[in-house]
């Protein structure tokens, strides 16, 4: 789909009237982005997907309640991020047994620190085997390491949102790394590293 050049104040605009035209626009611009953090809080592409269509459906109920300050991006990622945690109690994957997340209703309108960019020096067949590692974290693991390494938040502020202690998110954080670390080192034994981007494992 090709898209026309519109603001984000003007796509903002056309959603907050129910302008369907609108709508599309929006989705047609941040899907990719916002699929991409569903994938690194799911288990696999249907999961995903099913994050993404109820984030969509929340953004476009909850449209009006952006008010122009801050990042747009960093919203409807912090909507993306609310979903996802949602989507995890209400399916019995709690992966803390907190009681509550974040409501809708609570949004911050500030911007989400930018993803870091563990993925900028990989191939794309690299960078798909680095999300299967993350996606094969026990779910408690890969939360924390998300909302930690991708989102920004600090020890405090992931205990709040999970309703766990700030040394039960260190421990979650230090053993997803761990994991990963030993996953990591296990691929590139196999001959997948940076260096041998054609070799088969």
């Amino acid at each position: 789909m090709v898209l026309a050049k519109h603001t984000d104040e003007e796509i903002i605009k056309g959603c907050k009237a129910g302008k369907r035209y609108f709508q599309n626009q929006l989705y047609e611009k941040y899907k990719r982005s916002l699929f991409s953090v569903c994938l690194r809080y799911a288990v696999n592409m249907q999961e995903a997907e099913d994050i993404l269509q109820e984030s969509f459906c929340k953004i476009f109920t909850h449209i009006s309640d952006y008010k122009g300050q801050g990042s747009f991006e960093g919203w409807l990622k912090r909507i993306v991020i609310n979903s996802t945690l949602s989507y995890l109690k209400q399916n019995k994957k709690d992966p803390l047994r907190y009681n509550n997340v974040e409501k809708i209703e609570h949004v911050a309108e500030e911007e989400v620190e930018d993803e870091d960019d563990i993925f900028s020096n990989l191939s794309p067949q690299q960078c798909q085997t680095i999300l299967k590692f993350i996606q094969e974290l026990p779910v408690g693991y890969r939360t924390v390491f998300n909302l930690y390494v991708f989102e920004g938040y600090s020890h405090q502020q992931i205990a709040q949102i999970l309703q766990i202690s700030e040394n039960t998110s260190k421990s979650q954080l230090s053993k997803a790394r761990r994991h990963l670390k030993n996953k990591i080192l296990q691929w590139m034994e196999k001959g997948i590293t940076t260096n041998k981007p054609n070799s088969s494992y």
